[in-house]
């Protein structure tokens, strides 16, 4: 073969390689493109449905009933987004083990029920001050994404996650708490509408969710059962043609 044909070959092998390129980047932007503004109709979406509020599935491990005087041990979130068809779904999680903030009380009943050892030498846990803290800015980074004003708290018996909330941020004199003060949406009410039953695991048995009741009294386990159930009776409704409004 001449030498002007094996530059002509490698000319046209750059050629292709160009074209190639050129296509990969176009396909590329323009999925990107795509993706973007899925992003933000999904944002629109849930801004709307919720009247500007983010619901945030929590659940909290605790060292006893008393928000004021007991300690929280574990607790998990979950951030919906609403996917392609319109329904909820799970976009991000959190969770982490929590030390004992100084002089907090411990039921021993508590532990036992939980099977928490809060002082297990493997236990890998953090301040209670720095756990909130994190998971406040990632609620606000969430909220600035779906173009929400404020979070609001979803929980099973949500006023029992809500009042931890709400005193380890008054403890710690957190500023800018994303949940609103007292509202919230709970799911054993919820769940007591649409299925009958108020039990977390019986309420998913009649919603369809799978759920082990080893693995329950987990924070990271029952913050993302309740999303399931949350995301269940939401969807259900919309399914059954009761959002949006009027059938619009």
């Amino acid at each position: 073969m001449s030498d002007f044909e094996n530059e002509f070959d490698n000319e046209e092998d750059s050629e292709a390689g160009f074209d190639s390129s050129f296509s990969n980047a176009f396909d590329n932007g323009y999925e990107q493109e795509e993706n973007q503004e899925a992003d933000e109709m999904a944002a629109l979406m849930m801004a709307a449905r919720f009247r500007g509020y983010l619901p945030v599935i929590i659940d909290v491990e605790t060292g006893g009933f008393n928000s004021a005087t007991d300690a929280m041990l574990e607790i998990g979130a979950v951030i919906p987004c609403f996917n392609a068809a319109g329904e909820l779904e799970t976009e991000q999680t959190f969770f982490q083990r929590i030390i004992p903030f100084e002089g907090a009380n411990l039921e021993e009943a508590a532990l036992k029920f939980t099977g928490i050892d809060p002082f297990h030498p493997l236990r890998i846990a953090r301040s209670e001050k720095e756990v909130m803290t994190t998971l406040f800015a990632v609620i606000r980074q969430a909220l600035k994404a779906n173009q929400c004003k404020r979070a609001i708290l979803v929980g099973h018996n949500a006023h029992f996650d809500q009042g931890f909330v709400n005193a380890a941020s008054a403890r710690h004199d957190l500023k800018r708490n994303p949940f609103h003060p007292f509202s919230n949406f709970d799911t054993a009410t919820l769940s007591g509408l649409a299925f009958g039953q108020t039990v977390l695991a019986r309420a998913c048995e009649c919603a369809g969710i799978e759920f082990d009741n080893n693995e329950a009294h987990s924070a990271r386990y029952d913050a993302a059962k309740t999303a399931e159930l949350f995301y269940e009776i939401v969807n259900r409704w919309q399914r059954l043609g009761g959002w949006p409004l009027g059938g619009a």
